[in-house]
């Protein structure tokens, strides 16, 4: 496979929308960091891949459980969406299947490495699908750990893995679940799928949170292949990997957090690394052409009027492909400037205030859930009320669909509803599975 040229590495821009006025003794400094990549850029002139390298790798695991029969769709959903995610690589990425049960198996090209896509190894690998058949248990954390020693074989600079699940991970202990995924954290992206309804959504949704990939449900079988097709264009399209979003702090800035806040909310604060004195890397994953919002919010020391001073840089960064010290692909900057004028220091930045939002929303949508399956009617009425309201003022309106399904509306404006008395079970995990998922603010 050729490797990346420098017409086809994504360019990076940052863009800082904040309030930066404070009053007098102000300390608390909130900012919304816009990432955009577009194509043809460059990263210090340098092609990301090194000579011989292969650019994408891509591991396919597909649960192969018994409950995989049951009904008998689920299974030919799954060798069909297999099949359509198989014809969709590119010629030149390296990829392979893997049959997950309550161990993993390799199904093709089965010699304990990746095949390289072309007309014959998209074919090939087509028909071993025939050999995917349902039987046995799941240990999801097996096939994560065969994906990364697959993926590891091969000089990749963009690992992903797509993985589709039916159940729950019954056959090993939530700390094997638990260390495998933290194995294969930093090593590849992992998209997750749900299929049907017998499955847990915390586990899928925690595994695509840790591995920086998106999880989703699809409750009918035949949409696998469509779902399927769309993860693999989308990998596809990934041009730079391990790209993290740094922060430098002055002396004296406390972080409070760092979120991504588009497409969905993701904590960020947690998985920090640090790189150097006063600043630290989060990670960001592989990216192509798209935008990402990312809310920073840090305390900085109080001051007086007329003083200013920089609370924040906020760099990208991506690693160097000869081996160097990783270089800025773009930068911002975050300020915090002291103000006697009021109504300067007390308005709110329209990006932030909306999410702050669109984070809350994700917040009580889960604890509305929580609360309805503990029985806890009143805390579900008011969680998932205020999540109406949220939803309805962002203008959130897949979200407000969703929440429609399990309650009944009377008053989105003040959050008044009501739960309904009968809930498909599709519904609530689909509300559940997308409750991070926000709407752009409109600028």
């Amino acid at each position: 496979m050729a490797n990346f040229s420098k017409s086809t590495v994504p360019q990076f821009s940052v863009d800082v929308y904040q309030n930066e006025f404070l009053p007098e003794g102000g300390r608390d400094v909130s900012a919304i960091v816009t990432v955009t990549s577009t194509g043809g850029g460059t990263t210090g002139r340098q092609p990301l891949a090194p000579a011989g390298g292969r650019a994408a790798g891509v591991v396919i695991m597909v649960d192969c459980s018994g409950s995989m029969d049951y009904p008998a769709t689920k299974m030919r959903g799954a060798r069909e969406a297999t099949a359509a995610a198989v014809d969709t690589l590119r010629d030149g990425t390296a990829f392979a299947v893997v049959a997950g049960t309550h161990v993993a198996k390799e199904v093709y090209p089965g010699n304990g490495g990746l095949a390289v896509a072309d007309a014959r190894t998209r074919a090939e690998a087509k028909d071993s699908l025939r050999r995917l058949s349902a039987g046995g248990g799941t240990a999801i954390g097996t096939w994560l750990r065969l994906a990364d020693r697959l993926l590891s074989s091969a000089d990749l600079t963009i690992r992903h893995g797509i993985l589709l699940t039916d159940g729950r991970n019954e056959h090993e202990s939530p700390e094997e679940l638990r260390l495998a995924i933290d194995a294969c954290a930093g090593r590849f992206t992992c998209d997750a799928r749900g299929v049907g309804t017998d499955w847990e959504v915390k586990e899928v949704t925690g595994i695509a949170s840790a591995l920086l990939g998106t999880a989703d449900i699809v409750a009918d079988p035949a949409a696998l292949a469509g779902d399927f097709t769309a993860m693999m264009e989308d990998a596809m399209g990934k041009g730079v990997a391990d790209v993290a979003l740094r922060l430098w702090t002055p002396v004296g800035v406390e972080i409070a957090y760092v979120k991504q806040v588009a497409p969905t909310v993701e904590d960020l604060t947690g998985r920090r690394t640090e790189a150097g004195p006063r600043a630290g890397d989060y990670p960001t994953g592989s990216w192509g052409d798209e935008s990402r919002d990312y809310h920073v919010s840090v305390r900085v020391p109080q001051a007086a009027v007329g003083q200013e001073m920089l609370a924040a840089r906020v760099s990208l960064i991506a690693p160097d492909p000869l081996g160097g010290d990783p270089k800025p692909l773009s930068q911002g900057l975050v300020r915090a400037v002291w103000t006697d004028d009021l109504a300067m220091s007390t308005s709110i930045n329209p990006q932030v205030a909306h999410y702050t939002g669109q984070a809350e929303l994700a917040d009580v949508i889960q604890q509305g859930l929580d609360a309805r399956k503990s029985g806890d009617h009143d805390g579900a009425t008011a969680k998932l009320g205020r999540a109406v309201q949220l939803a309805a003022a962002s203008g959130n309106a897949d979200t407000a669909k969703l929440l429609s399904k399990v309650v009944d509306v009377v008053d989105a404006a003040t959050g008044t509803v009501r739960l309904k008395a009968k809930v498909a079970e599709a519904d609530e995990m689909t509300l559940e599975t997308r409750s991070t998922k926000t709407v752009r603010v409109k600028r």
